[in-house]
């Protein structure tokens, strides 16, 4: 099997991944069909069977009163034949004495070898055979006194499709049964029974497009809280609401309830980690800060233990750092203002670099939002902003650009700059590049861990000022 064939989605995964506002629509689509089609069929058999049912009782009630007529003639002889000349039977009904009028009947004799010997026939079947094939003659003679129903076509001029009754009846005196024809065209039957499945169909598509309608209608209408409730949930991801609210159906309210107590939960979590955390450092923060004071010797063993301490000080900063931006970043519902922010740490950096002749500029971010705690925002933007003014000649840009697609910040400055290898070792936990500006060398790459958190990146190119350029790129769901 082929790579393609392997990855082509089944049927079922298809069904599947379906939203459950197709899956009702295409299902009553495919039922109405059904249905439709279905009950066309049925209807058009019935109403045909109906009209069919009819014309066989009038064609019944022409033989009975056929068998009145013959018991006014004598025309029958004993031999099985019948003469041939016309009888004025149903003289009153002009249909019978008009040609191919679609009415007809006929008085069939047969000899004793159960063929046609000779008819007495209405004027309107003129010079056409008698409508009486060789099955229905059969059927008439095996079962006498019985009216036999079947259907004949003419060859002749008429070319008409015709409904036939026949029985067949003794006389006394006579050896061979005659056999009485009655037939009538099913022309305006069969006309009437297409103009009935017409209408029928066109009624129908009609009433299962206003149901489909209407089902539509309803189903978005019931659908309405599922929608809502994602919308509510958006909402609590971006930090405008913390709750869901509970004014959902009956059948939903549990869901939001659920949905309640799990963030909650998070919250609570997140909070414990936060009060660990602390602790953890306070704990470990005194036994380092001893062993720092302790060892003040010119010994090897206090180099040992100074340059240990400052290893363990650096290690423990850089963990407790990144637990409490792991549980900062596992918040629900966090939501910070980007600019006032980032003002307000230009402020700042205006005041500690003024003497130095930096300065420190933003450019957009009215309005933008950062999904995640101000603590979070401050430790990346404010790292990068430092680092910049640390090596600006004199200017500082922060630009902002909020887009449909993806929050993005840019920190640029005019110094002069690192090559790819040293942006590529920059963004390393504990590398700097500079041994002569104080630090751990835990800057960069913390931002780019906590950038990474929020589902976020942090790259470093070339400004267009000339120096560097870090770029913080948030995607938006």
């Amino acid at each position: 099997m082929s790579d393609s064939a392997a990855s082509k989605p089944s049927l079922m995964d298809r069904w599947t991944r379906l939203s459950l506002a197709r899956r009702i629509m295409l299902a009553a689509a495919i039922w109405g069909f059904v249905v439709l089609i279905g009950g066309a069929i049925a209807l058009s058999a019935v109403y045909r069977a109906q009209t069919l049912s009819l014309l066989e009782e009038d064609l019944e009630q022409t033989l009975v009163g056929l068998t009145r007529e013959m018991t006014r003639e004598n025309a029958f002889l004993e031999d099985g034949r019948v003469t041939d000349s016309q009888r004025e039977f149903f003289a009153g009904d002009v249909r019978f004495r008009t040609q191919y009028s679609g009415r007809y009947w006929s008085i069939v004799g047969v000899n004793s070898e159960g063929s046609i010997a000779g008819d007495i026939r209405s004027r309107s079947l003129w010079d056409e055979p008698v409508p009486l094939n060789e099955d229905q003659l059969e059927r008439t003679l095996m079962n006498p006194g019985l009216t036999m129903f079947g259907n004949f076509r003419f060859e002749g001029p008429a070319g008409q499709r015709v409904r036939v009754a026949s029985r067949a009846i003794l006389i006394e005196n006579r050896e061979t049964p005659l056999i009485l024809v009655t037939a009538a065209d099913r022309a305006a039957n069969d006309a009437a029974t297409s103009r009935f499945r017409s209408l029928l169909l066109v009624t129908m598509i009609a009433l299962f497009g206003g149901v489909f309608a209407a089902m539509v209608v309803a189903i978005s209408f019931s659908l309405r809280p599922l929608r809502r409730i994602g919308g509510d949930i958006a909402e609590v991801r971006e930090g405008t609401r913390q709750r869901l609210s509970e004014d959902y159906p009956a059948e939903v309210r549990p869901l939001a309830d659920e949905l309640n107590k799990l963030l909650e939960h998070n919250r609570q979590v997140v909070e414990r980690a936060r009060t660990h955390v602390g602790n953890l450092a306070h704990a470990l923060k005194t036994p380092l800060a001893v062993l720092r004071n302790e060892a003040t010797g010119e010994t090897q063993l206090d180099d040992v233990v100074r340059r240990q301490s400052e290893s363990m000080q650096t290690n423990v900063e850089h963990y407790l750092k990144r637990a409490q931006m792991v549980a900062r970043a596992q918040t629900l519902g966090a939501r910070t203002e980007l600019r006032p922010v980032i003002d307000g740490i230009a402020r700042m950096l205006n005041r500690l670099y003024d003497a130095r002749g930096v300065n420190v500029s933003v450019d957009g971010g009215v309005g933008a939002v950062f999904r995640g705690e101000k603590q979070d925002l401050e430790e990346m933007v404010g790292n990068l902003m430092e680092n910049a003014c640390k090596w600006a000649s004199s200017e500082v840009l922060v630009r902002v650009r909020d887009t449909a697609a993806a929050l993005t910040i840019d920190v640029e400055d005019n110094g002069k700059g690192l090559s790819p290898e040293e942006r590529e070792g920059a963004l390393k936990r504990g590398v700097r590049l500079d041994e002569t500006t104080p630090g751990t060398g835990l800057g960069l790459s913390i931002v780019k861990e906590l950038a990474e958190l929020h589902r976020g990146s942090l790259e470093l190119g070339d400004a267009e000022l000339g120096g560097l350029k870090a770029q913080l790129r948030f995607p938006k769901p």
